[in-house]
Parts: structure tokens; sequence; C-alpha cells
């Protein structure tokens, strides 16, 4: 995988970036080859963690990914279903965990914008940063704009539930006192928070997969690209 990403290190960095040339014969890509076969393994590998997240159980069933309680809750979890709380904690895990999977598809476009905006230099970025320099790269173009298309359908998921409210009161009052997390306040802010780490963890994933073997990760550009820059 070293010389496969060395050779494509080549390809990106060197002026004109147009075709490489290997010993024993002659292969050529054209630039649009060249990153199109890269971004075309991103949008996949992006597209499958979308997909398997955005299914139901994608997160519940999970447990990589599985939304937990708050701190707030599971710190006084055993109290709570000894008074006979118990359905509501599972409740409220459940639908903590179904509106991630409700949030998760709006992921899909802003993820392959990103992907449509990489630039030479973040090509050759993502090819030598490390085996989540990908990840990284994506984390760093959607995370804001993805948190603000995840909060209110991960709201309109939460509120529904009465616990949701009386969380969201309690935590509320215990963040200023640095009890709970500021981040963690809110029910909603809590589970849009996991919802992206699961997220990112799944891509990460993904990207590690395609690394380690790309000819079978990849679509038929990104076999081709890749093929050709392990000869």
């Amino acid at each position: 995988m070293r010389s496969i990403l060395r050779a494509f290190v080549v390809l990106v960095i060197s002026v004109p970036f147009a075709s490489v040339v290997w010993a024993a014969g002659i292969a050529s890509l054209s630039e649009s080859e060249a990153s199109g076969g890269l971004r075309e393994a991103l949008v996949q590998g992006a597209g499958h963690a979308v997909q398997m997240l955005g299914a139901k159980d994608g997160f519940l069933k999970n447990k990589k990914v599985k939304i937990p309680l708050p701190d707030g809750l599971s710190q006084v979890e055993s109290v709570m279903r000894l008074a006979g709380r118990g359905k509501d904690l599972d409740d409220l895990v459940k639908t903590m965990n179904r509106a991630a999977e409700a949030a998760v598809p709006e992921a899909q476009t802003l993820l392959v914008e990103a992907v449509r905006e990489m630039s030479v230099d973040d090509a050759r970025k993502i090819l030598t940063g490390g085996d989540d320099s990908a990840t990284r790269y994506f984390k760093a173009k959607t995370q804001g704009q993805l948190t603000e298309r995840f909060l209110p359908v991960v709201k309109q998921s939460t509120d529904r539930l009465a616990l949701s409210e009386q969380y969201n009161k309690i935590a509320g009052q215990a963040a200023s006192f640095g009890l709970v997390k500021s981040e963690d306040a809110q029910i909603e802010g809590y589970v849009t928070r996991k919802a992206l780490d699961g997220l990112y963890l799944m891509i990460a994933e993904e990207e590690k997969t395609i690394r380690k073997n790309p000819l079978q990760a990849a679509g038929s550009l990104a076999q081709r690209v890749f093929g050709m820059l392990g000869h």
C-alpha cells in the first residue's frame, strides 16, 4: 500500500500533472482520471457510511456507534430504574438512536460537495496525511454545516418524549455548575454530537477499507487508477 501511495503522491504533486511513466511499459493517466479516481473512492466510502447508519438500526444495533444515555442520566440510571422509570430510559435511548438514523442522510449532499471541492493540494494531503486523512478532511469541511442540519431533525424526534424535556431542564442547571458538559446540556445537542461522531467513525472505517484493498472497495474508475498505480 505504501508503494501505491508513493506513486499516487508523485502523480498529485508533479508539474505538469498529466501522466506517469513506469518501467517495462508506459501507462498514462490524465489529470481528470487521477483526481476522478480518488473522488470516486471517497464518494463511495462516505456514501456507504451514510447508507449503513441511515438504515433502521444503523445506530441502535451497531455497538461502535450506538448512542448511550448522557452522563447526566447514566449516573442515576440504576436509581431511576428502581423507581420504575426503566421504560422511559429505554424509550429515550431508542429515540436518540432513531433520531440519529433519521438525521444522517442529511449528510450525503454535503459530503459529495466536499469531494467535488477537493483541490490538488487537498488530494496530496489526503494521500500523505495518514490512514484517517480523508476522514479529517470531511470533518473539517462538513462538521459545522452538518450540525446545523442534524439539530432540527434530532430535536423533532426527541421533543416527543417528556423525559427529554425533563433532562434539558435538569442538565441545563447542572451545566451552569460544571456538573454536565455544556454541549450535553440539551438532549438534541448531545444526540447531534454523537451522531456526527458515529458518522465520521464509520467514514474512517470505510477509508481504511479502501486503503487496504482499493480494487475491491472502490468503483470502476478508482479501480483503474489504483490498479495502474499498483503495477
